[in-house]
């Protein structure tokens, strides 16, 4: 959709939430410039870098047409900004679409995006300051056209879900599961389960959310896209439970954070 800056909410419950304003603003009247209206901006994905002190933010870059296809980056003092913007890249001369960030327990952070036209899924280590791409890099999910990847850790295993590409319209979620995230990713059946699973629930896979106070405990969170309305799309949140080693994803009309299904 249209760039038009990226917002920023904070809530010390996740159940209450404060507008914290436009943590990058975006500039008007100037196609040469990522940020401009005219542009494009996906999927913006924030961590914390210890080392720097820094909050950096990674997101898709692109034009209407999809033909830009870049990867770009921004940092800040705080979480809710003010962003400064740096630049945008093709990693390792590769095409950037759809993206996530993971950051390890090692705090080695993992750039994941849709490249070769979605066709497969790029994981690249970021150097020590999350600025930019090392040379690591690894080509999985070949052939397979996905995008809207959310990655997670459990037991040491690492695990992605994805969806396939089409368009605005929701289709079924994927699995992937490695034991080392440069190694083989291995894909299993769709974890979403029960009515309306073959269409991820009407949305589409974003971030999976650990709760650190219950172990094995995570919050799966998918878009779902009003296609007539772009602007009017909105959010679905569900309880994640790990399964005999597998993610589980049901819906539920209610639920408790605190007391979870």
């Amino acid at each position: 959709m249209p760039a038009g800056g990226i917002s920023c909410y904070s809530s010390k419950d996740l159940v209450n939430w404060k507008n914290e304003g436009i943590a990058l603003r975006p500039t008007t009247g100037d196609c040469s410039s990522d940020l401009d209206t005219s542009k494009v901006i996906e999927r913006p994905k924030v961590i914390y870098n210890s080392k720097t002190g820094k909050f950096v933010m990674l997101m898709h870059i692109d034009k209407n047409d999809y033909s830009y296809s870049r990867s770009g980056v921004a940092v800040s003092d705080q979480p809710i900004g003010p962003f400064k913007y740096l630049n945008s890249v093709w990693p390792n001369e590769s095409t950037a679409r759809d993206m996530t960030i993971f950051q390890d327990e090692d705090e080695k952070a993992y750039h994941f995006f849709s490249s070769e036209q979605d066709n497969t899924m790029h994981v690249e280590l970021l150097t020590d300051d999350y600025l930019s791409h090392t040379k690591v890099e690894k080509r999985i999910l070949v052939n397979q056209i996905q995008e809207a990847p959310a990655v997670f850790k459990y037991k040491k295993k690492y695990y992605l879900i994805t969806s396939q590409c089409t368009g605005w319209a929701p289709n079924p979620a994927s699995l992937a599961i490695t034991d080392d995230i440069m190694g083989e990713w291995i894909q299993y059946e769709n974890p979403c389960k029960g009515k309306k699973s073959e269409t991820t629930f009407l949305s589409q896979s974003a971030f999976v959310l650990p709760l650190k106070r219950k172990s094995g405990s995570f919050i799966f969170m998918a878009d779902r896209w009003n296609k007539s309305n772009l602007e009017d799309s909105r959010y679905i949140w569900l309880p994640l439970k790990m399964i005999d080693g597998k993610p589980e994803i049901k819906w539920y009309n209610k639920w408790n954070l605190f007391q979870l299904p």
